[in-house]
Formats: C-alpha cells, structure tokens, sequence
C-alpha cells in the first residue's frame, strides 16, 4: 500500500473515530441536562447541510401541545396552493367562536366577535401568536384535525397523530396525549419547510416568516443563543395540573449556524414538576449543547 494512501485511511480512521466520541459525549450532555426536568424529554436534531443526526428518546410519542398549530398551518397553506381556500378571503368570527377561558390574542382583540378577518391574518395569529381559539377555528374550516393528520402523513411523516381541538383538550387533560408527535418526525417535518418542495415559494416564506418573527418562547431554544441568531420555531405549552406536573414544555425550530449552515431542533419537556424556568432552561441548555458542538466542529 502507498504511503499516502495509507496516511488518508489512518487520518480518516481517527477523524470518524473522534467524531463518534464527539456525539456520544454530546448525547450524554442531554442526558444529563435532560435529568434535571424530573420529567420526560425527547431530543431531535438533523443538521440540513450534513445530514447528521441526533437522537434522545427521539422516537418517543409525546404530546405537542401548540407545537401542531405548525403542521395545521402548513395543512391550510397546501390548500391556500390548490385554490381551494386564498390568503385574502374573509373568515367570519362570531362570539361564540371566542371561548374566553383559553388562550387568545384574537379575543382579546375582538372581544365581541362579529367581525371578518382574512384568511392570512387568522394563520397569523395562529401560528406567530399561538392563538387557541384561532386554530380551533382553522380546524373547522379544513373539516377536523384529522384532515391535516392526513395531509402530514401524505407528505411521509407518519410519526405524528392529530386528532384533537384546542377545545377538546381543554375539558379533559388526558386528551392533549392523543395529539402526540416522535421528534424525529417534527424535525423531518421541518426539513420539507426547510427544503421547501411541498408548499409552494410564497406559502413557504410566508410559514418561516410566521415562525421567525413570532415573540413566543424567547427563553427557550433561542434562550442562550447568540443575541440576533436566526431561529424559526414554534412553541407548545400545557397547563399544570393539581399535582403540580406540567405535561408540555416543547419548542421546535430550525437554527441558522454562523457559517450559513442549519440544524432542526425538537424539544419536547414531558410531565415535569420543576417551576417554569427549569423547564425552559432545559430547552435553553440543550439546544445550546447542540450550537457548540457544530460551531467548535467547524
């Protein structure tokens, strides 16, 4: 054997070698971070560019909470793209459609209802704004949440289940479990806004320009980030129950790298205890494990 040839096979024997030492040390960082929820917490990253994967309890079914306002946007978007429904047409929101022991800019907005909004600033306040009542009222313009269950397994993500109204999770807290997602499929599902070949240009930026400029979660996966970081996310949160257990504190985005390169990150924090800023903080501190280990290894 050359001499050359055999320095690059050793070369690439130590380089592969210390990137698995790398990712272990990495996956035992999130784990240990992971501990101090006293929870559950399911892990997910995909960095686009390398097609690196990670991975803690990634493949778990836990709930999502608001997190399913972005696969519900995305649903509406598709059919904005068929002519089926159009950014400008008026909703009609009624009093009734505004249930006041909820979440809801739009109520707060519109505390009497009767008034027409357009179809985009009803996705507005829906997937930036997280508005409960305005998703419930998306729901039933697309005909039930299992139309867009459907419609994500159509496009291959099949690690997720959609069956539930903001309304029907609110009378019954096992509910909010039947809409459950694995990270790995949230994170998949990221990588099609990511790549942007199911929507179309202006359904897509219109998505990522929602999820980017939302005021939501800002202690979460962008908590200890560099100040000005790119982060295009969308939140999910439950209530705490009379036990004192929270049983969502979940954020997903897509993080833009300083070298221009991008990695999906889906944290799910489930039936915790601890106060709300351990929770975030355990979001905060993994994702920031995650942005040290691709920014030291470039």
């Amino acid at each position: 054997m050359k001499p050359i040839l055999f320095t690059l096979i050793v070369l690439t024997f130590f380089l592969s070698e210390n990137i698995i030492a790398q990712k272990t040390l990495l996956r035992q960082k999130i784990a240990q971070i992971a501990q101090t929820s006293k929870g559950k917490v399911g892990v997910a990253v995909i960095n686009f560019e390398k097609k690196d994967t990670i991975t803690y309890n990634g493949y778990s079914r836990l709930p999502m909470q608001s997190v399913y306002k972005f696969p519900l946007g995305m649903t509406i978007l598709s059919q904005i793209d068929k002519g089926n429904f159009s950014f400008n047409q008026k909703i009609h929101i009624t009093k009734t459609d505004l249930l006041t022991v909820t979440y809801s800019p739009l109520k707060d907005k519109y505390p009497e209802g009767n008034t027409d909004i357009t179809l985009k600033e009803l996705l507005e306040y829906t997937v930036s704004k997280s508005d409960n009542n305005g998703c419930d009222i998306l729901f039933r313009l697309i005909g039930g949440p299992l139309k867009v269950n459907d419609y994500i397994h159509s496009i291959g993500i099949q690690g997720i289940s959609i069956v539930a109204t903001e309304q029907e999770m609110h009378k019954d807290w096992n509910v909010q479990f039947t809409n459950w997602c694995e990270p790995m499929a949230m994170a998949r599902l990221l990588e099609l806004i990511y790549q942007g070949n199911k929507l179309s240009q202006q359904s897509n930026d219109f998505l990522k320009k929602q999820m980017t400029e939302t005021t939501i979660g800002p202690n979460r996966i962008k908590g200890l980030l560099p100040e000005g970081t790119i982060v295009t996310h969308k939140t999910g949160s439950s209530n705490t129950n009379d036990k004192g257990i929270t049983a969502a504190t979940n954020d997903v985005g897509i993080v833009t790298l300083p070298n221009g390169q991008h990695f999906a990150i889906v944290i799910f924090v489930v039936n915790s205890p601890e106060k709300i800023e351990i929770r975030e903080g355990v979001i905060a501190q993994i994702t920031k494990a995650v942005w040290d280990y691709y920014t030291q290894k470039n």
